[in-house]
Protein backbone atom coordinates (compact mmCIF):
# COMPACT_ATOMS: atom_id res chain seq x y z
CA UNK A 1 0.00 0.00 0.00
CA UNK A 2 1.34 3.58 -1.12
CA UNK A 3 0.40 6.57 0.13
CA UNK A 4 -2.01 8.27 -2.53
CA UNK A 5 -3.20 5.29 -3.85
CA UNK A 6 -6.32 3.82 -4.47
CA UNK A 7 -7.57 0.96 -3.01
CA UNK A 8 -7.91 -2.30 -5.39
CA UNK A 9 -10.77 -4.68 -4.39
CA UNK A 10 -11.74 -7.88 -5.87
CA UNK A 11 -15.47 -8.87 -5.40
CA UNK A 12 -15.52 -12.79 -5.84
CA UNK A 13 -19.10 -13.45 -6.50
CA UNK A 14 -20.18 -15.12 -9.25
CA UNK A 15 -22.72 -13.08 -11.64
CA UNK A 16 -25.83 -15.21 -10.26
CA UNK A 17 -23.96 -15.15 -6.38
CA UNK A 18 -23.60 -11.39 -6.91
CA UNK A 19 -27.19 -10.99 -7.80
CA UNK A 20 -28.50 -13.19 -4.82
CA UNK A 21 -25.80 -12.49 -2.15
CA UNK A 22 -24.23 -8.88 -2.58
CA UNK A 23 -26.30 -6.69 -4.82
CA UNK A 24 -26.27 -3.40 -6.75
CA UNK A 25 -26.36 -1.42 -3.69
CA UNK A 26 -23.26 -2.74 -1.88
CA UNK A 27 -21.37 -2.61 -4.90
CA UNK A 28 -22.11 1.11 -5.16
CA UNK A 29 -21.16 2.06 -1.43
CA UNK A 30 -18.33 -0.23 -2.17
CA UNK A 31 -16.67 1.13 -5.08
CA UNK A 32 -16.49 4.64 -3.17
CA UNK A 33 -13.83 2.97 -1.23
CA UNK A 34 -11.71 1.54 -4.32
CA UNK A 35 -11.36 0.22 -7.59
CA UNK A 36 -13.39 -2.78 -7.72
CA UNK A 37 -12.50 -5.79 -9.76
CA UNK A 38 -15.33 -8.20 -10.57
CA UNK A 39 -15.71 -11.98 -11.25
CA UNK A 40 -17.18 -12.13 -14.26
CA UNK A 41 -17.06 -16.19 -15.14
CA UNK A 42 -20.02 -18.69 -14.08
CA UNK A 43 -17.53 -20.46 -12.08
CA UNK A 44 -16.55 -19.85 -8.58
CA UNK A 45 -12.60 -18.28 -8.11
CA UNK A 46 -10.46 -21.09 -6.25
CA UNK A 47 -6.84 -21.78 -6.24
CA UNK A 48 -4.58 -20.40 -9.12
CA UNK A 49 -8.09 -19.08 -10.25
CA UNK A 50 -7.97 -16.88 -7.47
CA UNK A 51 -4.33 -16.36 -6.81
CA UNK A 52 -4.35 -15.09 -10.49
CA UNK A 53 -7.81 -13.06 -9.86
CA UNK A 54 -6.47 -11.48 -6.61
CA UNK A 55 -3.21 -10.57 -8.16
CA UNK A 56 -2.14 -6.19 -7.05
CA UNK A 57 -5.40 -6.31 -4.92
CA UNK A 58 -4.93 -5.35 -1.21
CA UNK A 59 -8.37 -6.66 -0.37
CA UNK A 60 -10.31 -9.47 -1.58
CA UNK A 61 -14.29 -9.86 -0.56
CA UNK A 62 -15.33 -13.50 -0.99
CA UNK A 63 -18.50 -15.17 -1.16
CA UNK A 64 -19.01 -18.85 0.72
CA UNK A 65 -18.62 -21.06 -2.47
CA UNK A 66 -14.46 -19.06 -2.57
CA UNK A 67 -12.22 -21.21 -0.84
CA UNK A 68 -9.61 -19.05 0.99
CA UNK A 69 -6.62 -21.18 0.47
CA UNK A 70 -2.81 -21.02 1.53
CA UNK A 71 -1.50 -20.09 -1.92
CA UNK A 72 -3.52 -17.00 -2.26
CA UNK A 73 -1.72 -15.75 0.88
CA UNK A 74 1.41 -16.79 -0.06
CA UNK A 75 1.12 -15.75 -3.34
CA UNK A 76 -0.51 -12.56 -2.80
CA UNK A 77 1.99 -10.44 -1.43
CA UNK A 78 -0.31 -7.06 -1.29
CA UNK A 79 -3.06 -8.86 0.07
CA UNK A 80 -3.92 -7.23 3.43
CA UNK A 81 -7.08 -8.51 4.01
CA UNK A 82 -9.66 -11.43 3.00
CA UNK A 83 -12.99 -10.73 3.70
CA UNK A 84 -15.96 -12.95 4.04
CA UNK A 85 -19.30 -12.15 3.01
CA UNK A 86 -20.66 -14.79 5.52
CA UNK A 87 -20.42 -16.28 8.50
CA UNK A 88 -19.32 -19.48 7.70
CA UNK A 89 -15.55 -19.09 7.81
CA UNK A 90 -14.53 -23.11 7.44
CA UNK A 91 -13.27 -22.95 3.83
CA UNK A 92 -10.77 -20.46 4.77
CA UNK A 93 -7.28 -21.46 5.76
CA UNK A 94 -7.03 -18.81 8.92
CA UNK A 95 -3.54 -20.15 10.12
CA UNK A 96 -2.46 -19.59 6.33
CA UNK A 97 -3.33 -16.60 6.16
CA UNK A 98 -2.03 -15.28 9.54
CA UNK A 99 1.28 -17.09 8.53
CA UNK A 100 1.15 -14.47 5.95
CA UNK A 101 0.14 -11.18 7.98
CA UNK A 102 -3.52 -11.33 6.11
CA UNK A 103 -6.24 -9.95 8.23
CA UNK A 104 -9.48 -12.51 7.60
CA UNK A 105 -12.91 -11.18 8.45
CA UNK A 106 -16.86 -12.65 8.87
CA UNK A 107 -19.97 -11.00 8.68
CA UNK A 108 -22.31 -11.56 11.46
CA UNK A 109 -25.84 -13.38 11.24
CA UNK A 110 -28.39 -10.92 9.67
CA UNK A 111 -30.45 -13.83 8.38
CA UNK A 112 -31.99 -14.37 12.39
CA UNK A 113 -35.23 -13.16 11.52
CA UNK A 114 -35.20 -14.61 7.92
CA UNK A 115 -34.04 -18.36 8.94
CA UNK A 116 -36.54 -18.50 11.96
CA UNK A 117 -39.72 -17.39 9.29
CA UNK A 118 -38.67 -20.15 7.29
CA UNK A 119 -38.62 -22.50 10.68
CA UNK A 120 -42.44 -22.04 11.22
CA UNK A 121 -42.77 -22.34 7.33
CA UNK A 122 -41.52 -25.80 7.14
CA UNK A 123 -43.36 -26.90 10.88
CA UNK A 124 -46.91 -25.37 9.12
CA UNK A 125 -46.33 -27.46 5.57
CA UNK A 126 -45.24 -30.87 7.69
CA UNK A 127 -48.05 -30.67 9.92
CA UNK A 128 -50.71 -29.77 7.81
CA UNK A 129 -49.15 -31.36 4.50
CA UNK A 130 -49.40 -28.11 2.18
CA UNK A 131 -46.67 -28.98 -0.31
CA UNK A 132 -48.12 -32.12 -0.72
CA UNK A 133 -51.80 -31.02 -1.39
CA UNK A 134 -50.25 -28.28 -3.79
CA UNK A 135 -48.24 -30.59 -5.71
CA UNK A 136 -51.25 -33.00 -6.33
CA UNK A 137 -53.36 -29.81 -7.57
CA UNK A 138 -50.22 -28.61 -9.65
CA UNK A 139 -50.18 -32.66 -11.10
CA UNK A 140 -53.67 -32.41 -12.26
CA UNK A 141 -55.24 -33.96 -9.05
CA UNK A 142 -57.99 -33.90 -6.29
CA UNK A 143 -55.83 -34.22 -3.14
CA UNK A 144 -57.78 -35.87 -0.70
CA UNK A 145 -58.45 -34.04 2.74
CA UNK A 146 -56.35 -35.67 5.42
CA UNK A 147 -55.85 -34.65 9.24
CA UNK A 148 -53.09 -32.29 10.32
CA UNK A 149 -51.80 -31.68 13.32
CA UNK A 150 -51.35 -28.22 15.50
CA UNK A 151 -48.79 -26.71 16.49
CA UNK A 152 -50.12 -24.54 19.54
CA UNK A 153 -50.18 -27.61 22.16
CA UNK A 154 -47.52 -29.16 20.81
CA UNK A 155 -43.68 -29.57 22.10
CA UNK A 156 -41.05 -28.20 19.92
CA UNK A 157 -37.75 -28.86 20.24
CA UNK A 158 -35.03 -26.56 19.51
CA UNK A 159 -31.17 -27.87 19.46
CA UNK A 160 -28.75 -24.94 19.73
CA UNK A 161 -29.76 -21.99 21.74
CA UNK A 162 -28.21 -19.28 19.78
CA UNK A 163 -29.25 -16.11 18.13
CA UNK A 164 -31.73 -18.39 16.02
CA UNK A 165 -32.60 -20.84 18.43
CA UNK A 166 -33.71 -17.82 21.12
CA UNK A 167 -35.88 -16.05 18.48
CA UNK A 168 -37.49 -19.65 17.13
CA UNK A 169 -38.06 -20.21 20.89
CA UNK A 170 -39.94 -17.54 21.47
CA UNK A 171 -42.21 -17.39 18.54
CA UNK A 172 -42.71 -21.33 19.30
CA UNK A 173 -43.81 -19.87 22.82
CA UNK A 174 -45.67 -17.27 21.54
CA UNK A 175 -47.86 -19.79 19.35
CA UNK A 176 -48.49 -22.07 22.52
CA UNK A 177 -46.33 -24.53 22.44
CA UNK A 178 -44.21 -25.84 24.96
CA UNK A 179 -40.54 -25.33 23.82
CA UNK A 180 -37.33 -27.15 25.36
CA UNK A 181 -34.12 -26.29 24.59
CA UNK A 182 -30.42 -28.09 24.65
CA UNK A 183 -27.12 -26.72 24.78
CA UNK A 184 -24.31 -27.43 26.71
CA UNK A 185 -22.91 -24.47 26.19
CA UNK A 186 -25.44 -21.72 26.98
CA UNK A 187 -27.24 -21.67 29.88
CA UNK A 188 -31.29 -20.62 29.39
CA UNK A 189 -32.08 -17.48 31.16
CA UNK A 190 -35.08 -18.57 33.97
CA UNK A 191 -38.26 -16.25 32.83
CA UNK A 192 -37.98 -17.14 29.32
CA UNK A 193 -40.61 -19.82 29.87
CA UNK A 194 -37.74 -21.94 27.97
CA UNK A 195 -37.41 -25.68 29.59
CA UNK A 196 -33.65 -26.30 29.08
CA UNK A 197 -32.78 -30.46 29.29
CA UNK A 198 -30.11 -32.64 27.84
CA UNK A 199 -30.75 -33.74 24.65
CA UNK A 200 -31.48 -37.55 24.90
CA UNK A 201 -34.44 -35.40 27.00
CA UNK A 202 -35.25 -33.12 24.12
CA UNK A 203 -35.42 -36.11 21.72
CA UNK A 204 -37.76 -38.33 24.09
CA UNK A 205 -40.41 -35.33 24.58
CA UNK A 206 -40.53 -33.46 21.17
CA UNK A 207 -42.96 -33.49 18.81
CA UNK A 208 -40.92 -31.15 16.24
CA UNK A 209 -37.12 -31.09 16.90
CA UNK A 210 -35.30 -28.45 15.27
CA UNK A 211 -31.61 -28.62 14.77
CA UNK A 212 -29.85 -25.20 15.11
CA UNK A 213 -26.26 -26.31 16.46
CA UNK A 214 -23.47 -24.92 15.24
CA UNK A 215 -20.86 -27.29 13.30
CA UNK A 216 -17.82 -28.17 14.80
CA UNK A 217 -15.96 -31.70 14.98
CA UNK A 218 -18.20 -32.56 18.28
CA UNK A 219 -21.17 -32.46 16.50
CA UNK A 220 -20.54 -34.11 13.28
CA UNK A 221 -23.40 -36.37 13.14
CA UNK A 222 -24.80 -35.35 16.15
CA UNK A 223 -28.23 -36.15 14.72
CA UNK A 224 -27.06 -40.10 14.33
CA UNK A 225 -28.60 -43.93 14.05
CA UNK A 226 -29.06 -43.61 17.96
CA UNK A 227 -30.27 -40.06 18.62
CA UNK A 228 -33.21 -40.78 15.70
CA UNK A 229 -34.18 -44.02 17.67
CA UNK A 230 -34.45 -41.62 21.08
CA UNK A 231 -37.10 -39.63 19.20
CA UNK A 232 -40.74 -39.97 19.70
CA UNK A 233 -42.07 -42.25 16.92
CA UNK A 234 -44.35 -40.06 14.51
CA UNK A 235 -42.22 -36.84 15.30
CA UNK A 236 -40.95 -34.35 12.75
CA UNK A 237 -37.43 -33.23 12.45
CA UNK A 238 -36.23 -30.10 11.07
CA UNK A 239 -32.85 -29.56 9.70
CA UNK A 240 -31.76 -26.01 8.74
CA UNK A 241 -27.99 -25.19 10.22
CA UNK A 242 -25.90 -27.64 8.40
CA UNK A 243 -25.82 -31.07 6.88
CA UNK A 244 -22.86 -32.03 8.75
CA UNK A 245 -24.60 -32.49 11.88
CA UNK A 246 -27.18 -35.12 10.58
CA UNK A 247 -26.51 -38.68 9.54
CA UNK A 248 -28.03 -39.31 6.87
CA UNK A 249 -28.18 -42.84 6.19
CA UNK A 250 -30.02 -42.83 9.68
CA UNK A 251 -32.30 -40.03 8.68
CA UNK A 252 -33.34 -42.26 5.91
CA UNK A 253 -33.83 -45.31 8.04
CA UNK A 254 -36.15 -43.42 10.60
CA UNK A 255 -37.99 -41.97 7.53
CA UNK A 256 -38.56 -45.34 5.71
CA UNK A 257 -39.21 -47.08 9.65
CA UNK A 258 -41.62 -44.48 10.40
CA UNK A 259 -39.70 -43.13 13.70
CA UNK A 260 -40.34 -39.92 11.83
CA UNK A 261 -43.54 -39.01 10.32
CA UNK A 262 -41.49 -36.45 8.12
CA UNK A 263 -38.40 -33.88 7.51
CA UNK A 264 -37.82 -30.48 6.49
CA UNK A 265 -34.17 -29.56 5.16
CA UNK A 266 -32.71 -26.79 3.81
CA UNK A 267 -29.09 -27.97 3.83
CA UNK A 268 -27.02 -31.38 3.49
CA UNK A 269 -24.25 -32.42 2.48
CA UNK A 270 -24.52 -32.14 -0.71
CA UNK A 271 -22.10 -29.40 -2.69
CA UNK A 272 -22.06 -25.84 -0.79
CA UNK A 273 -24.42 -27.71 1.79
CA UNK A 274 -27.38 -28.21 -0.69
CA UNK A 275 -29.66 -31.10 0.53
CA UNK A 276 -28.94 -34.39 -0.65
CA UNK A 277 -30.97 -35.39 -3.91
CA UNK A 278 -31.96 -38.80 -2.41
CA UNK A 279 -32.92 -37.91 0.89
CA UNK A 280 -34.77 -34.76 -0.84
CA UNK A 281 -36.98 -36.85 -3.14
CA UNK A 282 -38.50 -38.59 -0.74
CA UNK A 283 -42.46 -38.42 -0.40
CA UNK A 284 -41.96 -37.56 3.50
CA UNK A 285 -39.26 -34.60 2.91
CA UNK A 286 -39.89 -31.06 2.44
CA UNK A 287 -36.38 -29.94 0.74
CA UNK A 288 -35.61 -26.16 0.08
CA UNK A 289 -32.49 -25.30 -1.97
CA UNK A 290 -30.07 -23.61 1.26
CA UNK A 291 -32.49 -20.51 0.88
CA UNK A 292 -32.67 -20.31 4.66
CA UNK A 293 -30.97 -16.70 4.46
CA UNK A 294 -31.86 -15.76 1.03
CA UNK A 295 -34.09 -12.74 1.98
CA UNK A 296 -33.22 -8.77 0.65
CA UNK A 297 -32.73 -7.68 4.15
CA UNK A 298 -30.41 -10.39 5.16
CA UNK A 299 -28.19 -10.27 2.45
CA UNK A 300 -27.75 -6.61 2.85
CA UNK A 301 -26.93 -6.86 5.94
CA UNK A 302 -23.83 -9.23 5.71
CA UNK A 303 -22.65 -7.25 2.17
CA UNK A 304 -23.32 -3.80 4.16
CA UNK A 305 -20.93 -5.48 6.86
CA UNK A 306 -18.19 -6.38 4.53
CA UNK A 307 -18.41 -2.76 3.26
CA UNK A 308 -18.13 -1.00 6.66
CA UNK A 309 -14.93 -3.53 6.81
CA UNK A 310 -13.58 -1.66 3.85
CA UNK A 311 -14.03 1.27 5.04
CA UNK A 312 -11.94 0.79 8.20
CA UNK A 313 -9.68 -1.37 6.60
CA UNK A 314 -8.66 1.50 3.84
CA UNK A 315 -8.08 3.66 6.45
CA UNK A 316 -5.03 0.91 8.22
CA UNK A 317 -7.75 0.46 11.32
CA UNK A 318 -9.09 -3.47 12.74
CA UNK A 319 -13.03 -3.69 11.27
CA UNK A 320 -15.53 -5.71 13.63
CA UNK A 321 -15.06 -8.88 12.67
CA UNK A 322 -12.09 -9.22 12.42
CA UNK A 323 -11.28 -13.07 13.09
CA UNK A 324 -7.23 -13.13 13.22
CA UNK A 325 -6.43 -9.37 14.51
CA UNK A 326 -3.18 -9.99 16.07
CA UNK A 327 -1.81 -11.86 13.25
CA UNK A 328 -2.82 -9.19 10.76
CA UNK A 329 0.70 -7.55 10.42
CA UNK A 330 0.40 -6.57 7.21
CA UNK A 331 -2.58 -4.43 8.16
CA UNK A 332 -0.42 -3.24 11.24
CA UNK A 333 2.52 -2.12 8.60
CA UNK A 334 0.10 -0.16 6.51
CA UNK A 335 -1.05 2.06 9.58
CA UNK A 336 0.96 4.81 8.49
CA UNK A 337 -0.92 4.79 4.69
CA UNK A 338 -3.86 5.30 3.20
CA UNK A 339 -5.30 3.63 0.71
CA UNK A 340 -7.19 6.02 -0.76
CA UNK A 341 -6.11 9.15 -3.05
Amino acid sequence: MRKGRTSRILLTHTPEMFRNYYGERALASLRELGEVRLHEEEHPLAGEALVTAAQGCEIVVSDFKTPGDAPVFEKSPQLVAFLRCAVDIRTIDVAAASRAGVLVTRASPGFVPAVSELVLGLLVDLSRGISRSASEYHAGRVPRPEMGRQLSGSTLGVIGYGAIGRRLAALGAALGMRVLAADPHVRVPAGEGIEQMDLPGLLAAADYVVCLATATPETENLMNEGAFAGMKRGAFFVNVSRGNLVDEAALARALASGRLAGCAIDVGRADVQMPNPAIAARPEVIATPHLGGLTPQAIEHQAFETVAQVAEIVQGRMPQGAVNAQHATRLAKARKDVFKE
